[in-house]
């Protein structure tokens, strides 16, 4: 298998295949906590059933970065679900450390990653709550697009390689590691706030008008703010609505 380093906090697992990561993770997050303990990382070379949000095929040939994190965080769940953005963070801080000049980063809300306004990465966030509606287990999904990205997409896709940008898999696995785990510990000690700040800052769209697609509805509005649990405030013509969940376009880009 690799050589790969990662910080001390890691239970690394290495897989060459297998059908979800995420599937994966599960299965030991229900075997045993201290066998299977916060920060064990299962990374595998593909997936046969990779899955988005939504239960969306995520394609996972070789070539690529697929790994789940089992976390098990001492928060409410609504609390929990905050670090699909100090994910993201650590996803755009560990691109910029391996990438060259001249890359352009932004953050797509709720759970993308662009690269040069195309999506490079996706996270997806599950979890199993005990009876006071406290996770018992939080599992944390990344995908990177480093040698291949999906075609037809609703929302372009691109992958690392197509940008001319040559870093191998363990490099990004490695980068991403070691940033997550800086901004894992700042969510822990000091909150959501500054992680809210920090993503307003890099994210695609704020201020601009954007498309929300609802189950049953687009709505138009200008992306206005995050409130202090995550969710998008639309201004619809000085009305302001907090959408939790959604897809967002941006029609005047």
């Amino acid at each position: 298998m690799s050589s790969l380093k990662l910080p001390s906090v890691y239970k690394l697992i290495e897989l060459e295949s297998c059908c979800s990561t995420n599937d994966e993770a599960r299965k030991l997050a229900n075997l045993d906590e201290q066998s299977y303990p916060d920060g064990t990382l299962i990374w595998a070379r593909e997936q046969t059933a990779g899955r988005g949000r939504l239960g969306r095929v995520w394609d996972s040939p070789l070539g690529n970065l697929y790994l789940s994190l089992i976390l098990r965080p001492e928060v409410p769940l609504r609390t929990a679900s905050q670090l699909s953005f100090v994910a993201a963070l650590a996803l755009f801080d560990a691109l910029g450390n391996i990438s060259d000049p001249g890359h352009q980063i932004k953050l797509k809300w709720p759970n993308d990653v662009l690269l040069q306004d195309k999506k490079v990465a996706g996270i997806l966030l599950e979890s199993q709550t005990d009876r006071t509606e406290k996770p018992t287990w939080v599992i944390l999904g990344i995908g990177v697009n480093v040698a291949y990205f999906p075609k037809n997409t609703v929302f372009p896709a691109t992958s690392l390689f197509a940008e001319n940008w040559r870093v191998s898999v363990e490099a990004t696995l490695q980068a991403f590691a070691k940033s997550f785990q800086i901004w894992a510990n700042s969510w822990a000690e000091d909150g959501f706030e500054k992680i809210r700040l920090t993503w307003l800052q890099r994210a695609l769209g704020l201020g601009q008008t954007i498309e929300v697609n609802l189950e049953n509805i687009t709505l138009r509005g200008i992306f206005k703010d995050l409130d202090q649990h995550g969710a998008l405030i639309l201004d619809r013509n000085g009305t302001e609505q907090r959408i939790t969940a959604g897809e967002i376009y941006f029609p005047d880009n």
